[in-house]
């Protein structure tokens, strides 16, 4: 059996943040999470995606903001149970809960930090017959490494921030990129829209609005696009790779038996210290909502801050919480001897 001071389910950017901030009050954790590997979205989905709104980085790819994450709390030596899920929550004593995991690995902890992200997750597909066949055979619902598609021929398909960057990514990257959507306004960022419509002037990037991906040609392989237009007229659009971007459909799974409070598959919150009113049980990240929610990892960092802090005084009631600045303090590691067990 696994003891530590705060578990946390989810081993994305902002449970590993959390890390650093309870490590900084002397607090040891364990993550667990049911990839296998820790980075959440940023690593299993889009590992080489650029992000602009991380304070410092003008731009930082997905996977190096976890590398840099995962540097950051070595110190604290973190123990990981990874690719099994969170399953069973039971109270065993006035502050302690026991978790076993899908694979029977049982860890016991004070305080829950539920980190989960949009919690069990799968690609939204489009209803286009048969496309099952194609996957993995020029259809892919994510994009993990981009030099997949290096000189290929690229149809994507969505209107959200996920296909307009990748569009903007790969105009230097693929051959020939397309990108269709249904309607003939975004749901992305102003500036990643207009990159697109300069790309599009510009002969970079094919924008076909107002129009819908409905099939796919070949045989074993994807060979054609049918995309259909909103008078009706249909055209095959010759591609090597379709990649459909419409988003995760979130399943909370067995997070939602926990008997916290769900409000459309997200966890509310006191946003005093992001406690989801059972005590020592805290959600932070994407799997919370409350008035004004933005699900940015920046907001995920801030919430993960204010939540160990409440932690603290949770599980030490007697001890004074004084607030100090690492500018001023450093950051003093946890002895080796107190590190958590490891399991995968």
């Amino acid at each position: 059996m696994i003891s530590t001071d705060i578990l946390i389910i989810g081993a994305g950017p902002v449970g590993l943040f959390t890390v650093f901030e309870a490590g900084l009050l002397k607090m040891r954790c364990h993550l667990v999470d049911s990839l296998g590997q820790a980075g959440g979205q940023l690593t299993e989905i889009y590992p080489k995606k650029p992000i602009y709104d991380i304070p410092g980085y003008p731009s930082v790819l997905a996977g190096e903001l976890v590398d840099n994450l995962m540097e950051q709390i070595k110190p604290f030596n973190p123990g990981f149970t990874l690719g099994e899920r969170a399953e069973k929550l039971e109270k065993v004593g006035e502050k302690l809960y026991r978790l076993t995991t899908s694979r029977g690995t049982v860890i016991e902890a004070p305080v829950i930090c539920i980190a989960g992200g949009l919690g069990c997750f799968e690609p939204r597909k489009p209803p286009i017959p048969n496309i099952e066949k194609y996957e993995d055979n020029g259809v892919a619902y994510v994009i993990r490494d981009p030099e997949v598609y290096r000189d290929q021929r690229v149809l994507l398909a969505g209107g959200g921030d996920s296909a307009l960057d990748w569009t903007i990514f790969l105009a230097d990257v693929a051959k020939e990129v397309t990108l269709v959507h249904r309607r003939d306004s975004f749901r992305g960022a102003l500036d990643s829209v207009e990159k697109v419509h300069e790309l599009a002037q510009a002969g970079r990037v094919n924008l076909v609005t107002n129009a819908q991906a409905v099939g796919i040609v070949g045989d074993d392989h994807v060979e054609a696009v049918t995309v259909k237009h909103k008078n009706g007229e249909q055209e095959n659009v010759a591609v090597d790779h379709f990649v459909p971007l419409f988003g995760l459909s979130p399943k909370l799974g067995p997070i939602a038996d926990w008997n916290l409070t769900i409000d459309k598959n997200a966890i509310e919150v006191d946003t005093r210290d992001y406690s989801t009113g059972v005590p020592g049980i805290y959600a932070i990240g994407d799997i919370n909502t409350y008035p004004g929610k933005l699900k940015l990892i920046l907001c995920g960092f801030h919430e993960g801050t204010l939540a160990v802090q409440s932690a603290f005084s949770y599980i030490y009631p007697d001890k004074k919480l004084s607030f100090k600045y690492t500018t001023v303090n450093g950051v003093e590691g946890l002895p080796k001897e107190e590190e958590a067990s490891v399991t995968a």
